[in-house]
This record gives C-alpha cells, sequence and structure tokens, in this order.
C-alpha cells in the first residue's frame, strides 16, 4: 500500500494489534496526523476484515467526498473502485468498494435495514469529538446490535480532541491508543483582545477577522483559511476583502459538490487564495496551500427550545478542543500560522470541549429512530451522553400528536412511513396529508424549501420571507 511519512503511522501496528485482539478501540491522534485516510487502508488488510468491507463515518458530505478521493489517489484508483462514499442524495460505491466512507445519517438507515451489518467487518467513527446526535446515536446503534446478535464487529472510535478515558469506559473492552505527533508545527498569534466578539459587539467578528486577514496577507505566505459562523458572515466578510490582493473563494456545505471539488484541488500557480468557511473545513477536510488559518472563534449551531417546539440557529464561541482542531489546519502540508481573533486570556477561558448535540437538540427524529429500533427507554442503550429525559419525552408526545406513536410509544404504520422519509417527522407527516389531499407535488416542494436550501440566497433574489414567493 502506498504510504506517505505521517504521524498516525508510528502507532498502526499497535492499532493492528489491538483490533486484532480486542473487540474496540479509542485512536487519538492531532489534527493533520493522517488518521482519516491511512487508519483504514491500513486495516483492509488485516485477517479478520476476511474481504469483507469497512465503513468510515464523516460528520460531513463535503468531507467525506474528500477523503474518499484522497484514499483512491493513494490507491492511484477512481472514487468507486475499492474506496467509495454514500452520503445524501449521493453515492460513488461498487461492487469492487470495501471502503465505504458515509455520512452519519447514511449509518442510522444502514443499521435500521440490516442490524447484523452483513458484510462489514468494521465501524470507524471519524472526529467523534464533533458529538454530533447521528454519531452518538450510530455508536449507540452499533454497539447495541453486536451485543443483542453476538457479531464480530469493529468499532473504532478517532478524533483528535475527544474525551479518550469516557469513550473507554463505553466501549468496555476497548484499547485505547494515543498518536501525539503532528505533521508540521503551527506558531499561534493572539490577535485581539477579548473574547471572540459575538454579533452585536461594539466590534463585528467580520471587521476583527478582516483586520487579521489583511495582517496575516501581510506577514505571511501562503493561502489563508479563513473560520465563520456562518454565510451571512462569508458574504459580508468577502465584500469587505474585495480589494485585497488575493482571490477570495468560499467553502461551506451548501456549496454545489463541483465548487466544493475546485476549492480542494487548490489554486492555480502564482494565485494566492482566501478561503472563507464554516466549519465544514474544521474537520478530514485538506485545503491545498493553506499554511494560515485565521479563526474568527465562532460557531453557529442549531439549539431547541421547548417553549416553541423548534429549533433555532445560535452564534457562540467555540471550545478549546475546537479551537485546536482549527489551529491544525495550519499545518497539514507544512509549518504554519493561526491568527486567532480572541486574546491568550481568553483562551483559558473558552469550554473545555463543544456540548454534544444530543443535549440541546431536537429530539424529534432521535425518538422516531428509538422507536424504529424498538426501544422505549433511552437508558436500554449506551450513550456517552444520554438524551435529556424531559427532551426526549417532549419529542415522543410530538411523535403521538402526529400519530407516529401510540400510547405504549411503539411505532404505528404512520410512523414506519415516516421513519421511511429522510425527513424531519414534521415534514414527514406534512407530505403524508399533502398526498391524502391529492397535492403531493406541493407537499415535497413545500419539505425541499423548509429542508433545503433557501432558493432566494442568490445574489439579488427577493430577501421577502414570503413562503408563496419561493
Amino acid at each position: 500500500m502506498p504510504t506517505s511519512a505521517l504521524p498516525v503511522e508510528d502507532v498502526l501496528p499497535q492499532l493492528r494489534a489491538a483490533l486484532h485482539s480486542h473487540a474496540s478501540a479509542v485512536l487519538r491522534a492531532p489534527p493533520g496526523a493522517g488518521k482519516s485516510t491511512l487508519v483504514p487502508l491500513a486495516l483492509l488488510g488485516e485477517s479478520w476484515v476476511r474481504g469483507r468491507k469497512l465503513l468510515l463515518l464523516e460528520p460531513r458530505r463535503v468531507a467525506a467526498r474528500a477523503v474518499a478521493q484522497r484514499m483512491a489517489d493513494t490507491l492511484r484508483e477512481h472514487v468507486g473502485a475499492t474506496v467509495g462514499y454514500r452520503v445524501r442524495l449521493d453515492s460513488r460505491i461498487s461492487a469492487r468498494t470495501r471502503i465505504e466512507v458515509v455520512t452519519e445519517g447514511v449509518l442510522t438507515r444502514m443499521l435500521h435495514d440490516d442490524p447484523a451489518l452483513e458484510g462489514v467487518a468494521a465501524v470507524l467513527f471519524d472526529e467523534f469529538h464533533e458529538r454530533s446526535l447521528q454519531a452518538d446515536l450510530g455508536l449507540a446503534l452499533t454497539l447495541d446490535a453486536r451485543r443483542q446478535l453476538g457479531t464480530d464487529l469493529r468499532v473504532l472510535v478517532m478524533s483528535a480532541t475527544i474525551e479518550g478515558a469516557a469513550v473507554t469506559r463505553l466501549l468496555g473492552d476497548a484499547v485505547r491508543i494515543e498518536s501525539d505527533g503532528r505533521a508540521f508545527a503551527v506558531e499561534t498569534i493572539y490577535g485581539a483582545e477579548g473574547s471572540p466578539a459575538l454579533p452585536g459587539d461594539a466590534e463585528s467578528p467580520e471587521l476583527r477577522v478582516a483586520r487579521l486577514v489583511r495582517r496575516a496577507l501581510h506577514e505571511q505566505d501562503g493561502d489563508v483559511l479563513v473560520f465563520l459562523p456562518g454565510w451571512s458572515e462569508i458574504r459580508r466578510l468577502g465584500a469587505m476583502l474585495a480589494e485585497a490582493p488575493c482571490k477570495v473563494v468560499v467553502l461551506h456545505g451548501e456549496l454545489p459538490a463541483a465548487e466544493q471539488d475546485a476549492v480542494l484541488r487548490g489554486a492555480d500557480p502564482g494565485v494566492r487564495r482566501v478561503v472563507l468557511a464554516t466549519n465544514v473545513a474544521e474537520t478530514s477536510v485538506t485545503i491545498p496551500g493553506i499554511t494560515v488559518v485565521v479563526d474568527s472563534g465562532l460557531v453557529r449551531r442549531a439549539v431547541f427550545d421547548p417553549g416553541t417546539g423548534m429549533s433555532r440557529l445560535e452564534t457562540r464561541r467555540i471550545s478549546r478542543a475546537s479551537a485546536e482542531q482549527r489551529q491544525g489546519r495550519a499545518g497539514r502540508t507544512q509549518p504554519g500560522v493561526c491568527y486567532r481573533a480572541w486574546s491568550e486570556g481568553a483562551q483559558r477561558s473558552l469550554a473545555a470541549f463543544t456540548p454534544a448535540e444530543i443535549v440541546e437538540a431536537d429530539l424529534a427524529p432521535l425518538a422516531l429512530d428509538l422507536a424504529r429500533w424498538g426501544v422505549q427507554r433511552a437508558d436500554e442503550l449506551a450513550w456517552l451522553d444520554a438524551p435529556p429525559p424531559a427532551m426526549l419525552d417532549s419529542a415522543r408526545e410530538l411523535l403521538r400528536r402526529l400519530g407516529a406513536l401510540d400510547d405504549a410509544d411503539r411505532l404505528t404504520a404512520a410512523g414506519r412511513q415516516l421513519a421511511a422519509l429522510p425527513l424531519h417527522p414534521r415534514l414527514g407527516a406534512m407530505l403524508r396529508r399533502a398526498r391524502a389531499a391529492g397535492a403531493t407535488r406541493l407537499g415535497s416542494e413545500l419539505a425541499a424549501l423548509l429542508s433545503e436550501r433557501d432558493l432566494q440566497r442568490a445574489p439579488g433574489a427577493q430577501r421577502e420571507a414570503d413562503v408563496l414567493l419561493r
């Protein structure tokens, strides 16, 4: 197998030995160590794999596609041969595929369809520190299926900033492996006073970051990766940098795949780029030419409001673990520099880890998945953080009102139909009623508008909120 000198190579013999004799392992390796791409390739030839597949979970579609492409390049093959991917609305796999890179929701559906995961030797949870709801659910269902069915399925949890002891306890008979090296050193520069600026502060986050980007362009060589909380900040900062001596490009999850690929291919010779990105670039994505990171210190997360029964987007300061992940993007291919838009003192005041999504998200989809799995009490499964009982009860009450659960919280026929749809249960119920009313097309269009990118976010589009315009 072709290799490259990356820090994780030093622990690959230890990892192979661990998974040869144990059912589970936890690998902690710093950003840029190569775990996402080298580990699956290194495990493929192990005797316990015996021609079966490896599933590699990535938290985002852009990362899944990029990781699959990088492994295929290492093997000098096309994506869809030995290495393929499966994400929402897109897949490239074949009968030859032995490593399948999937997003977390895809794993949940695979488990529902086949709890034994026939033909799968191991599930690798990459970048588990992000603690997405689907990752926590996927791990809980995988461990439950392995326990109930007695399979020899291996489980490997990987991250740069994971709480290794807690995950090791969750997995039971797990070996914990540490890779201490980093591919290249990264210098950290604290470029502002106080904590990361929030929207509404005296100095806007974009203004502070724009100043640091200009400083970085003056003081450093190489391309610059800028972390911002969302599309609106990307658009405003792009306008501020219109006269800067560089090419400004963007990278976020809603960007069409072809445009994402163009960013990940790198710049033309002689062109210096500033890449404005959301935290989609925080993990498992290598952008050629990046040697400088400018970090706003902000992230946007969906937070469930029990009072309204709806989720809202909230801009908040990142954790120290997330800051470490972002910093590591500057040292992927050579020594780099990270400019942080806050002070060194404020760094110590940041939360140590990002809160698990399961403790603050809308749990209606989770409650539906648990009912489909046949679980009526969440404590029947093993969790790193269990779903909050009050929020889970509220989610189940919603599902009962939608007709998805009966009074004993068992899945109804309508609930089985909702569970088969890749939509929030509210939108799935709307589709069912639309079909019953003979308005399937209208219901489908409304579901797409409410769950996907706003069609009116294009430049020059009307900004009214009226759904009829859409």
